[in-house]
């Protein structure tokens, strides 16, 4: 077995308590990657809900391109990002992951979520801490098991991937059935 920094880069996000914020123009403004943008780019469906804070600074700061995989600290989840979400700063609360040749990105990003030797891996190195949140030290010594070929790893990262959106999309229509029913029985019993 491997520990995952021999075979991906992992960079942290800009720790936001070291961001100098300037409205002094002309300064360059970045939207904060969220929770909410992780699950989004999970399922490849925007959420509504999304309401980011924006950041203006001159400091040098680390954001996410469309494609890049990356992984919360905080919910122990990985995803792919979309392009709705490049050019997002990420902070300290997030760790952008940089496969090597040997591992396909959506493939990783399906291991860090279900694999569950890894899932295991990162429930004991909570254990006994305060605060939930996950170490970038915990993520780098993750032990990866054996890689299957590429070639196969592509295709179960995009099953996974597809599987996903599909299951969003499934709830999603449930959803809007369920409240145009209740809309239906309201009118219904409505009386004159």
């Amino acid at each position: 077995m491997v520990k995952l920094n021999e075979i991906v880069a992992l960079v942290s996000g800009t720790p936001q308590f070291r961001i100098t914020e300037t409205r002094a123009e002309p300064t360059p403004s970045y939207l904060l990657y969220s929770q909410t943008d992780l699950a989004d780019d999970l399922v490849g469906i925007l959420s509504e809900a999304a309401d980011n804070k924006r950041i203006w600074t001159r400091d040098q700061v680390n954001t996410l391109a469309s494609g890049d995989a990356v992984f919360s600290l905080i919910s122990g989840t990985g995803t792919m990002v979309r392009e709705a979400h490049q050019g997002y700063l990420y902070t300290q609360n997030y760790v952008k992951l940089l496969p090597g040749e040997q591992i396909d990105r959506k493939f990783l990003v399906y291991l860090l979520n279900e694999n569950s030797a890894i899932k295991k891996q990162l429930l004991i190195g909570l254990q006994g801490s305060q605060v939930l949140k996950y170490s970038l030290r915990q993520i780098k010594d993750l032990e990866i098991p054996t890689l299957p070929p590429f070639e196969k790893q592509k295709i179960i990262g995009e099953i996974y991937f597809n599987q996903l959106r599909l299951q969003a999309l499934k709830n999603r229509v449930a959803n809007l059935e369920t409240i145009m029913r209740l809309h239906k029985l309201e009118e219904e019993t409505k009386y004159d």
